[in-house]
């Protein structure tokens, strides 16, 4: 299951366009300069045809899926709490396939 967290107003070669923010479930994830654990949930933005009001007002809906890691050319990512930027060849994506049989019976 997916939950449909915020949106955002982007543009590209001038066209204004909305996206809705979606997030994965918690995983534990271990540190690699601790070792200690934390939690994390992946997100992703999805482009839609919504209006402003009607992506806001999707806001907290609940979507069968899965947001799945997946391989990709590689890219410089600045992270955004310490400004190190980093080399990373993969990325998040939205997979609306049910990924259990729990989603798919308490969807």
């Amino acid at each position: 299951m997916v939950k449909v967290i915020g949106m955002e107003k982007r543009s590209s070669e001038g066209r204004d366009f909305n996206v809705l923010i979606l997030q994965g479930k918690l995983d534990v994830v271990l540190s690699k300069t601790t070792g200690k654990p934390y939690l994390t949930a992946h997100k992703v933005s999805m482009v839609c045809t919504l209006d402003d009001e009607s992506c806001k007002e999707q806001i907290g809906l609940k979507l069968p899926g899965t947001v799945e890691k997946v391989a990709c050319e590689p890219y410089e990512f600045t992270i955004a709490q310490s400004g190190e930027k980093v080399q990373l060849d993969y990325t998040y994506r939205y997979n609306p396939e049910t990924a259990t049989i729990e989603e798919a019976v308490f969807a």
